[in-house]
């Protein structure tokens, strides 16, 4: 959006005699995203700019097309007309996004990499000087609001503790943005279930699938076990959704042959420690946190298994999946599902309504402070 209004593409147009402020042509976009090299051709352009309709971004700016037309006809950017939908989640994800450009640009920022443990951890900053750097900015009025603003972009997966040990304190605990809001993303990743090997492959894309080693021809992949050593799995990619549904492979397939080579069983039994009950989960003071995960779908799934009923917990994760890289981690709870609570649900109601809602997850989990 920012790229086209500097190249002039979008401005205000007149047609039928009527000024329509901040649109662009369709037909020149297209032309626009093939030019920048943002789409190989027409129809993937298309298809691009029906995602971004999809998921409310752009609209006609008589909202009289749903479809994107490859012709002359105006659209706009919702956030250019003020019609974009600011949820809670988006609110907060702007947040963040805006503190972390402002971190970023200014000499002797807080944000450095720093060592924990003999672990090294970029974009780090310690919660006291985070709490300093929001007042000092007029970005709150007191160090309680900038401690309530830390926690929400903790529980929104924006921010985390290094070790993902703790909430945010106003203290010297070390936390990092989680979020790389600097990584150069494409337009193309929005079709990726077309082709998740074509994706990046940097450590902050959600697509890539992480190698045992890498030499070429290896196609195996590590099957994430807390409670037991790490197996090895022989397989090609991560299974389709269909595994969330109670399949023995929680999240492996087989390669795409006519002959199926036999799968490994991984997490057999639950990986929680103990039952925990919901009236333990949200008996006040008890010792959980709430965080709210949004997961984008890749060409073979989230990258998550779900077990058990009433609550209903993680029971593995991908390493190299898109759930991983939302902060999804083994034995949280599953508090919501796109809205929906679900903590009186067992799993097989909840691995349906991931599997029949959108390709866009959004997820509240509850997960023990240790």
């Amino acid at each position: 959006r920012l790229r086209l209004h500097d190249g002039k593409l979008i401005k205000d147009r007149r047609f039928h005699l009527r000024t329509y402020p901040n649109c662009f042509v369709a037909k020149e976009l297209t032309d626009w995203l093939i030019d920048h090299k943002e789409a190989p051709d027409r129809e993937t352009g298309i298809r691009l700019m029906q995602k971004l309709m999809d998921h409310y971004i752009i609209h006609h700016v008589c909202d009289e097309h749903s479809d994107y037309k490859d012709a002359k006809l105006l659209y706009r950017f919702r956030k250019d007309d003020g019609t974009f939908p600011l949820s809670k989640d988006v609110k907060v994800f702007m947040r963040g996004q805006s503190l972390y450009e402002k971190l970023v640009s200014v000499e002797e920022s807080i944000l450095k990499v720093r060592e924990e443990n003999s672990v090294k951890y970029q974009r780090t900053f310690l919660g006291c000087e985070m709490v300093d750097w929001l007042i000092q900015e007029g970005e709150v009025e007191n160090r309680q609001e900038a401690v309530e603003l830390g926690r929400a972009l903790l529980e929104h997966g924006i921010i985390q503790h290094v070790s993902n040990r703790h909430h945010f304190f106003d203290s010297d605990i070390l936390y990092h943005f989680w979020i790389n809001f600097r990584r150069r993303r494409r337009l193309t990743e929005l079709l990726n279930e077309n082709s998740s090997r074509a994706l990046s492959e940097s450590p902050d894309s959600p697509f890539c699938l992480r190698k045992l080693n890498p030499d070429p021809g290896n196609t195996s992949f590590l099957s994430v076990q807390t409670n037991k050593e790490i197996k090895i799995v022989s397989a090609v990619r991560r299974s389709s959704i269909t595994s969330l549904s109670g399949n023995s492979n929680p999240y492996f397939s087989a390669a795409p042959t006519l002959v199926f080579p036999p799968v490994a069983e991984c997490n057999p039994k639950s990986v929680l420690k103990r039952p925990v009950t919901n009236e333990e989960l949200l008996s006040p003071g008890a010792p959980y946190v709430k965080k709210t995960l949004t997961i984008v779908g890749d060409a073979v799934g989230w990258g998550f298994v779900v077990r058990g009923g009433r609550p209903c917990h993680i029971q593995a994760v991908d390493p190299g999946g898109p759930a991983a890289a939302a902060g999804m981690k083994v034995c949280q709870f599953v508090f919501s599902v796109n809205g929906v609570y679900v903590l009186h649900l067992d799993y097989q109601t909840i691995s349906s309504l991931i599997m029949t809602g959108p390709r866009t997850l959004v997820m509240e989990v509850m997960e023990a402070i240790e």
